[in-house]
């Protein structure tokens, strides 16, 4: 942008925009990814395999560090750069950056898609710890880059100015502070349940919504299991508003994939939404009870066990279909 305000015309600024490397995409990629997964997993910490893939852009970054120390403070002339165009706009530097933020953007969402499916299967406080806000990110940057990515295949049909991709930098500049204003107004989570690893996403079994065990199996190995559930649920179990899969398998004296499945089979729901559906049971009771009839219904839905209001909401209109304010 302060190119665009007369900086390329006017020395010594002109080559401070030559020579200072403000432009380094080919970390956006890595930094995107590896943030993703530690924002899933609270235990995630990078690993040297990890660090590898900082390597190109170190590269890079050394690259422009050794072009100043050899134009600048040795020859004192141009003689790695050309002098005339933005080595950042080079397109041969294009389109490898542009390859890498594909590539880990496509990797980043993939991790995503897994962790949704996870925290439904694990948490029953699925909804905050969605992070709907980074899916927005995600959409966003995948479209700014895929018509960035086609712009540069127009170029090689027809000349373009390097200018067009001020409006790609702009536009990133956006999304990322929106990235991280969202970010910073998220409700609250509790992180320390946050322990996704995708190699633990298949010890639960896909559950199809509406449908039970099958006729054909034999299910009753569950039997037991499925006791011991109901009084855990009689205890008001539910009532602990940040409850997973795996507390209450633990408090149960089993593992989490065995409890989905006895879950899924018996009930043909998901932790989540067997867990929700029960509170959301409570909350009609609250509501009717006289008791209550002085609560919000922000305060009837910590009672019942929600987080928050928002979930109770959604959990409310999903199961009774009505909103709470006009269940009476």
């Amino acid at each position: 942008m302060l190119g665009f305000g007369g900086w390329y015309d006017t020395q010594p600024y002109r080559d401070i925009l030559f020579y200072v490397p403000f432009l380094q995409p080919l970390f956006f990629g890595p930094l995107l990814y590896f943030y993703v997964k530690a924002l899933t997993n609270v235990n995630y910490r990078l690993t040297k395999t990890d660090l590898i893939h900082f390597v190109p852009g170190s590269v890079y970054l050394i690259w422009t560090v050794a072009v100043f120390v050899v134009d600048k403070l040795l020859l004192k002339r141009y003689y790695l750069m050309n002098g005339r165009t933005d080595p950042d706009f080079d397109p041969w530097f294009s389109w490898i950056w542009l390859g890498s933020v594909l590539i880990y953007l496509i990797l980043t969402i993939k991790h995503y898609r897994k962790y949704k499916l996870y925290s439904r299967a694990e948490f029953s406080f699925a909804d905050i710890v969605s992070f709907h806000w980074l899916r927005n990110f995600l959409y966003a940057f995948t479209t700014l880059s895929a018509l960035f990515l086609f712009e540069h295949i127009l170029s090689l049909i027809v000349e373009l100015h390097y200018g067009q991709a001020w409006y790609y930098f702009l536009a990133f500049a956006i999304i990322c502070y929106y990235m991280a204003i969202s970010a910073y107004g998220n409700s609250f989570v509790p992180e320390a349940k946050l322990t996704f690893q995708p190699e633990n996403l298949a010890t639960y079994q896909d559950v199809i919504p509406g449908q039970g065990a099958s006729a054909s199996a034999d299910h009753s190995w569950m039997i037991p299991w499925k006791q011991k559930l109901e009084q855990a649920m009689a205890d008001r179990i539910f009532l602990s508003a940040d409850l997973t899969l795996s507390d209450l398998a633990q408090q149960l004296e089993t593992n989490a994939s065995l409890l989905s499945k006895v879950i899924n089979n018996s009930y043909g729901q998901s932790f989540n939404d067997f867990i929700n559906s029960a509170r959301v049971t409570e909350a009609t009771r609250l509501m009717k009870d006289p008791y209550y009839q002085n609560y919000s219904l922000h305060a009837i839905a910590l009672e019942a066990g929600f987080y928050s209001k928002a979930t109770f909401n959604r959990a409310f209109k999903k199961f009774t279909g009505t909103n709470p304010s006009e269940y009476f």
